[in-house]
């Protein structure tokens, strides 16, 4: 059995290339995660109930903009869906 693949250049730069896009999505993992944090910090902080279905929504968001724009409306919110509502 001939192995000289997983020992050459070209093997290794496949496996480079595996690991920096396991980097890059665990580092956009854990960036959803800790604004996710952070928002549901803020609407503590303000007072601002959740209901079930809105933490979920919050806990189990990976995207990072809509975390964005939903921690931006938690700022002044003063209820739950002044932040998960969308403006008209």
């Amino acid at each position: 059995m001939d192995i000289s693949f997983y020992k050459s250049f070209m093997s290794e730069e496949i496996r480079e290339a595996g690991r920096a896009q396991g980097r890059a999505q665990g580092r956009a993992q854990g960036r959803a995660q800790g604004q996710a944090l952070s928002l549901l910090l803020v609407l503590d902080a303000r007072g601002v109930a959740l209901t079930g279905e809105h933490r979920r929504r919050v806990t189990t968001c990976t995207d990072s903009h809509q975390l964005d724009q939903w921690l931006r409306r938690a700022v002044t919110a003063t209820t739950s869906d002044d932040v998960f509502t969308p403006a008209p």
